[in-house]
């Protein structure tokens, strides 16, 4: 049998293979301003805060002397002598370039009070004569310490692991060995279990309320479905800032919910529920609620009805057709919306900010904290990339476990 040929005398797998060409160039052509719009709005965004998260030039690069002198130092009694000079002579001229205040806040991240003793110290370092040592320490006691020598030294690298230890409540001694820091000075691992706990309890709250209210909508006549799902979509056309100042005036001391809790026990029933744990997650859950409902109601109106009346005239009871039948069909979609509700809790800022108080804030806050008021964008980035990593392992636990393929919306 001969090969088959088309007319004009081109064989038809080489017309296949040309024209399956020209749709895939069609099709990259028609994704690429969408590939660009997250290429310049999420993918390089993200990067440029995973860099900044181990970048540490600002000492290297201001005090290039220091940095090369403490080099081959191990970090174990007292540094060279050629630091001493090498420190005075950048000193003089970070004073000059008026950049010291610069290498002062950074070096006040790693160390506290390492800001007041360099610009101190630059001031009068013009003045220093060998031996430089003594001309330090007569300045300051505090440079006969190695560890603030090793603080510089760890500081002078051009990449660093220090925000992400610092991220975790470590610190580095200096030879550059890790270790906790006092129990009184650890604050980030607890808002990392602060903020793990509100995002699970938030999750299981929305569930609870989502689901049964999914299961009803899903059940209704069209018309009432359709009604019922503007309900749900009705916050979305309200500022979130708006609907958290919303719960403000409802949970305050003598807000709405308080009047009433105060009508049937007394004044004296009056309960705390605004600036602490329970406004937050009061708050959150209203607010991430339609995240839950909605997906868990796509995956039910896929699920045939005859199914469960088929169980239940084969001789099980409601119930059983419901648990055996039903649900585990459903559950991809209650899933999905656990998770979108559960990553949307993880980075939450706005409504633990206005009604969360000291209780009630979460790693976000910590990190708002540090990207406005202290200027460690380095510590901001590091504890970013952390809650990153979290949903990324999150997102592929869910994608093994339950399996994006079982997703059916519509």
């Amino acid at each position: 049998m001969g090969t088959a040929v088309a007319v004009d005398g081109f064989q038809l797998a080489e017309q296949f293979k040309r024209s399956g060409k020209r749709a895939r160039r069609g099709t990259f052509l028609l994704v690429l301003p969408l590939l660009a719009f997250l290429t310049v709005s999420f993918i390089l965004p993200i990067a440029s805060m995973l860099n900044r998260s181990v970048e540490d030039g600002t000492v290297s690069q201001i005090l290039p002397r220091t940095a090369a002198a403490l080099r081959a130092w191990n970090g174990k009694g007292r540094p060279p002598f050629s630091a001493y000079s090498a420190l005075a002579d950048d000193l003089v001229q970070a004073q000059l370039q008026d950049s010291i205040g610069k290498v002062a806040t950074r070096m006040n991240f790693e160390r506290a009070g390492m800001r007041s003793l360099l610009i101190k110290t630059a001031r009068v370092a013009q003045t220093f004569e060998p031996p430089y040592a003594q001309a330090f320490n007569a300045v300051d006691l505090q440079w006969s310490d190695p560890e603030v020598w090793g603080t510089l030294r760890h500081a002078s690298a051009l990449h660093t692991a220090g925000y992400y230890a610092a991220a975790v409540d470590e610190t580095r001694k200096a030879d550059g060995t890790w270790i906790e820091k006092p129990e009184d000075e650890q604050v980030y691992i607890m808002l990392f279990q602060r903020t793990l706990w509100i995002a699970t309890v938030v999750t299981l709250l929305c569930f609870l309320l989502g689901y049964p209210l999914a299961y009803y909508i899903a059940h209704q006549s069209e018309r009432t479905r359709n009604l019922l799902l503007i309900l749900v979509l009705l916050p979305f056309w309200t500022s979130l800032l708006v609907r958290t100042t919303s719960w403000i005036v409802l949970l305050q001391t003598n807000g709405l919910v308080n009047d009433g809790i105060a009508l049937i026990g007394g004044e004296g029933a009056r309960l705390e529920l605004i600036h602490n744990m329970t406004g937050t997650l009061i708050a959150m859950t209203h607010v991430l609620l339609p995240f839950m409902i909605l997906p868990t109601y796509s995956v039910m109106l896929s699920v045939p009805p005859q199914l469960t009346r088929a169980a239940v005239s084969l001789g099980a009871t409601p119930w059983t057709a419901f648990w055996r039948v039903y649900f585990p069909m459903t559950l991809p979609g209650a899933a999905a919306g656990g998770l979108l509700v559960f990553i949307l809790a993880l980075g939450y800022y706005i409504t633990p900010a206005l009604v969360g108080g000291r209780t009630g804030q979460m790693i976000s806050n910590m990190i708002e904290f540090h990207m406005k008021t202290s200027l460690n964008w380095g510590l901001a980035a590091a504890l970013g990339g952390i809650l990153l990593g979290g949903v990324v392992v999150l997102y592929i636990a869910y994608a093994r476990l339950i399996g994006l393929n079982r997703l059916r919306l519509g």
